[in-house]
């Protein structure tokens, strides 16, 4: 499950990525002024991109993306699955959303950073964290989960 929350931005994030290329977003299907009941699907821009790109990058294993010429692309937060929910799983998770985040071109700062156990689910981390994007002095805040 994932978010995002803030304002819109005054900059505009309208590169998708190094190619200029779009993002895509599941969407309400329609027929005419009708909604289908059926999804299709939609280009993503702005902070709501960048957004995107973020968790996709946190929930694609490093490396995986290799055969399509992106070997670094991706993190290491996924090989923390199976693992138990401690002091050491939690600063792992930290390290490798850091990393990450550092690879996305369009960020300028990580702000903040929580990694806590999710209550009453004791296999579950929230990681909640702020970015400061590129141009734009308006933080991004995201938060996940991650069922190890």
């Amino acid at each position: 499950m994932t978010r995002y929350n803030g304002t819109p931005s005054r900059a505009p994030l309208d590169a998708a990525d190094s190619w200029g290329t779009l993002d895509l977003k599941l969407a309400p299907g329609m027929i005419g002024t009708r909604t289908s009941g059926k999804d299709d699907i939609d280009t993503v821009a702005g902070r709501a991109n960048l957004a995107q790109a973020l968790v996709l990058r946190l929930l694609t294993l490093k490396g995986s993306l290799a055969p399509l010429g992106h070997p670094d692309y991706g993190s290491r937060l996924v090989t923390l699955i199976g693992e138990t929910s401690n002091d050491t799983t939690r600063h792992l998770a930290r390290l490798y959303v850091i990393e990450a985040v550092r690879q996305e071109h369009r960020v300028k700062a990580l702000t903040s950073l929580l990694v806590e156990p999710v209550p009453g689910f004791a296999d579950t981390l929230r990681i909640t964290l702020a970015v400061e994007p590129l141009h734009d002095d308006d933080p991004l805040s995201l938060t996940f989960e991650l069922a190890l």
